[in-house]
């Protein structure tokens, strides 16, 4: 994966991405919170280097993302929630 991929698969700009390599800029948890999500990468791995690298279980995804969902305003859940059954439709998983 190129730094491009990488950038834009979480979000961010390219010029981003090299102010970190300068450390000109240090990682925040945002960005952190979007490698995790997008890369199934453990944040606590990220953060400190403490356990495994990447989340081992279908668990701990739904365990962290439920956490992540229970911080949301309920607005945001309701968004979350729509942008989950339209994911679903697209790839033709949506309940009858």
């Amino acid at each position: 994966m190129s730094q491009n991929e990488f950038a834009r698969s979480i979000f961010i700009s390219n010029g981003y991405i090299a102010e970190l390599e300068g450390e000109h800029r240090k990682v925040n948890d945002r960005i952190i919170q979007l490698i995790s999500l997008t890369f199934g990468v453990n944040e606590k791995w990220l953060k400190d280097g403490e356990g495994s690298m990447f989340y081992s279980t279908p668990g701990e995804k739904l365990q962290r993302m439920t956490g992540l969902f229970n911080d949301l305003p309920p607005k945001f859940q309701d968004y979350v929630m729509q942008q989950i059954e339209q994911l679903l439709n697209v790839t033709g998983k949506a309940d009858p």
